[in-house]
């Protein structure tokens, strides 16, 4: 008996997928465990396998086409099954016609703000029923886009002239009038990461009311730590191993910080799970670094580069991405001094890192330089009161500012 193929939800916050490539084309015969397609979701282009066994009958959705979790993209039966039946009985019809796959507009000439209309008008503007203009000002009216229903006509018994046309126009390019600047844009599709990004820190931004506390850490002894360490070791550590340290160490310290909001309760988590913002071409993803209290620099420092290779290639699968309790966002090495950041649910917190740099400083009477490193943290007020995440950014600084903490 055949049976339909759903798009599957490859993760907790998919709703729906575009087909990258189908695998199989219709009369294959499909074993279970066959490669059937590659389907992009919001996270990753994961792979997509038969669970049974036959013959395909039928493919729903071609190749870039984006397809709602739940609707069905193919057909597995006997050779030469009817299956029409069992479509409409799934409610799928045709999914090729219900939602055609989107493609990139060609460039195209437009002025940057669009002329507005000139006139809008249900029902003549001189009260009757039928127009009454001389052919004259009809075809004016026609030649500069007017509608002439709006026009109040000045002549015999209202009769729209041809000063009456000219009238018009020449108020309305006057009201509407600005300047006139061409240029070329492109219309790209937005992709199912950004979209999910979309949606998920606008529900955060919107919903969760943020508040923001910020701290500037001395990184002297930071830098000269990591120097030592890498000098004598295979693994080169980054700052921000050494950060993802500290934040999950300052959580095991401040566990009411380790949370999350979920409406009539909070969630306090006995494990520390933290999600390490890597961008990527589309976006932002959050793999997570699971256990990082009870974890060496040296492995986070592994993890870490092996997740950040596996984002930018699109190989996380849904287990690398999933169990966050708190987020790191680190710009640092992009030249960033300080920012925020939207909080990544289900978190409570997310923590914006910039450079550590060198400044001046006046110390005995002497000019010298330090290094300070600039952190942010954005605070889901309904979950951590600023109390809280102060005593949290404490604990943090005293990590980061003496490193030899995290090495006991």
């Amino acid at each position: 008996m055949a049976e339909v193929i759903k798009m599957p939800r490859m993760s907790d916050t998919m709703t729906e997928g575009v087909i990258v490539a189908w695998h199989k084309k219709v009369g294959d015969k499909i074993k279970s465990g066959d490669l059937l397609a590659e389907i992009e979701t919001d996270k990753a282009v994961m792979e997509f396998e038969s669970f049974q066994n036959g013959t395909l009958l039928y493919i729903g959705a071609e190749k870039g086409q984006a397809v709602p979790v739940d609707t069905v993209i193919a057909v597995l039966g006997k050779e030469g099954e009817d299956y029409k039946a069992l479509l409409e009985s799934a409610g799928s019809g045709n999914t090729k016609s219900e939602s055609a796959a989107v493609k990139p507009a060609a460039p195209v000439a437009q002025t940057p703000q669009a002329q507005p209309q000139q006139v809008v008008s249900s029902a003549p503007a001189n009260g009757h029923s039928r127009i009454k203009a001389s052919p004259l000002a009809k075809k004016i009216a026609q030649e500069q886009g007017i509608d002439i229903q709006a026009v109040r006509g000045t002549g015999d018994e209202g009769r729209i002239v041809k000063r009456d046309v000219e009238s018009f126009s020449t108020k309305v390019q006057s009201a509407f009038s600005v300047p006139q600047v061409t240029g070329t844009y492109e219309d790209i599709p937005n992709t199912q990461m950004r979209k999910t990004i979309a949606r998920r820190l606008a529900e955060s931004k919107f919903t969760a009311p943020h508040f923001y506390l910020k701290m500037e850490i001395n990184t002297d002894n930071l830098l000269s730590a990591r120097k030592q360490i890498n000098e004598k070791n295979d693994i080169k550590l980054s700052v921000n191993d050494f950060i993802i340290k500290a934040v999950a160490l300052a959580l095991k310290k401040n566990p009411k910080v380790n949370c999350s909001w979920m409406g009539d309760f909070i969630r306090y988590y006995n494990y520390v799970n933290i999600g390490m913002a890597v961008a990527v071409e589309d976006g932002l993803v959050v793999p997570v670094i699971r256990n990082a209290d009870h974890k060496p620099l040296s492995t986070i420092s592994a993890e870490a580069k092996s997740y950040a290779s596996k984002a930018r290639e699109r190989k996380l699968q849904p287990s690398d991405w999933e169990g966050n309790t708190f987020t790191i966002s680190n710009l640092g090495m992009m030249d960033i001094d300080e920012f925020t950041a939207i909080i990544n649910p289900p978190d409570a917190c997310i923590l914006a890192v910039g450079k550590s740099k060198e400044i001046p400083v006046l110390v005995g009477g002497q000019l010298k330089t330090t290094h300070v490193m600039k952190v942010t943290l954005s605070c889901d007020h309904r979950a951590v009161d600023g109390a809280l995440g102060a005593a949290f950014l404490q604990s943090l600084k005293s990590y980061l500012e003496n490193p030899v903490m995290m090495l006991a």
